[in-house]
């Protein structure tokens, strides 16, 4: 069993952390018998590999085990354990346990789930996302109000604003709106509501790249810096592996970026002409790249936030750093490219 990681108060997971996360699903979430497995985590490491967390304690360390593993720690619950572990296996396929990619992915693997608050983001989560959210909102706002000067504090306060219109001339636009996406006006708090949700992943997993991207680029001229040293610049064969790498980083994070600007003019377009089959096309190309938007986040933001762990004060010697980046970055790393470059494909493609 591994000990690694960072603390957790009371040794308790904060369950709307994990919800936030990219990287940790409580298994609580679906239908497990075990019962000592329905208290665990399922979390993906630095290197991508998703472990069972059984138990985190206070200070640093938390025990996990390999899911093959997982029947050694229980051998009296083996009946329960027949039906878990094919779904242990499924999960742990998928590349990031982010809430929007779990709807999808557990959907298309029939999994159930007994507690769907536990796809949701929290509430705290909610409220930060508002101001990336008016991005989003404000051309449908503008449709309805004529102008975005409303007071908006939460996501869910714009899906309110526009099931209660409070202006007689909303109302009319709010019909005008239903003949244009040829729905009935009953059906618009629905669309409202899937507009949001989809918009919500797109402001969750942006609020990710933007935060993990000056993280990359600090660790890289710090990792740039060991590179100078005379005795590793010696070594052409670790020079021109590093410097191959730090190059893939910057061709997944600049492709993960050019992703968001493509969502960003789709929006753009359904808006200037705005029906059904435009939003549904939005909705479906959005919710097919969520799992691999939340693959590549997951084992970006891992890796830096393993780095800041190692490294609180980007303080460590050359050797050791490099050390680093061969023992944690490298690995896994050539999965997180095929996982970019492959949804970078299928957005062309669709284009």
């Amino acid at each position: 069993m591994a000990a690694e990681g960072k603390a957790s108060g009371g040794g308790r997971r904060d369950e709307e952390a994990a919800r936030d996360s990219l990287h940790m699903l409580p298994l609580v979430t679906v239908p497990l018998a075990t019962p000592g497995l329905r208290r665990a985590h399922l979390i993906k490491n630095s290197r991508l590999q998703t472990v069972v967390e059984i138990f985190r304690a206070d200070g640093p360390g938390s025990g996990q085990v390999e899911i093959e593993q997982v029947p050694n720690l229980f051998p009296g619950d083996a009946d329960g354990l027949g039906a878990d572990m094919p779904i242990l296996r499924q999960l742990a396929s998928i590349n990031s346990f982010d809430v929007f990619t779990l709807r999808v992915e557990l959907r298309s693997r029939g999994i159930a789930v007994e507690d769907h608050e536990m796809l949701t983001l929290s509430k705290r989560k909610r409220a930060e996302l508002t101001e990336a959210m008016r991005d989003f909102t404000r051309p449908l706002i503008l449709q309805v109000y004529g102008s975005d000067d409303r007071e908006i504090t939460d996501v869910g306060d714009i899906l309110r604003m526009f099931a209660h219109p409070d202006r007689e001339e909303a109302l009319r636009n709010l019909r005008r709106l239903s003949e244009r996406l040829q729905i009935e006006l009953a059906e618009i708090p629905r669309f409202l509501e899937d507009y949001g949700d989809v918009f919500l992943s797109l402001a969750y997993f942006r609020q990710c790249l933007d935060q993990v991207v000056p993280e990359i680029h600090r660790f890289q001229a710090w990792v740039g810096e060991a590179l100078k040293v005379q005795q590793i610049a010696a070594d052409i064969g670790v020079v021109r592996q590093i410097g191959e790498a730090n190059r893939d980083i910057g061709d997944i994070t600049g492709s993960l970026t050019g992703r968001f600007e493509s969502f960003d003019r789709r929006s753009r377009d359904f808006w200037a002409d705005i029906n059904a089959e435009t939003f549904r096309q939005l909705r479906e190309l959005i919710q097919a790249h969520h799992a691999t938007i939340g693959g590549v986040l997951c084992g970006l933001v891992l890796k830096m936030d393993l780095w800041r762990e190692r490294f609180p004060e980007g303080k460590g010697g050359p050797l050791k750093r490099v050390e680093f980046f061969r023992s944690e970055v490298l690995p896994g790393l050539s999965r997180i490219k095929d996982i970019e470059r492959e949804a970078a494909r299928s957005l062309r493609q669709a284009a």
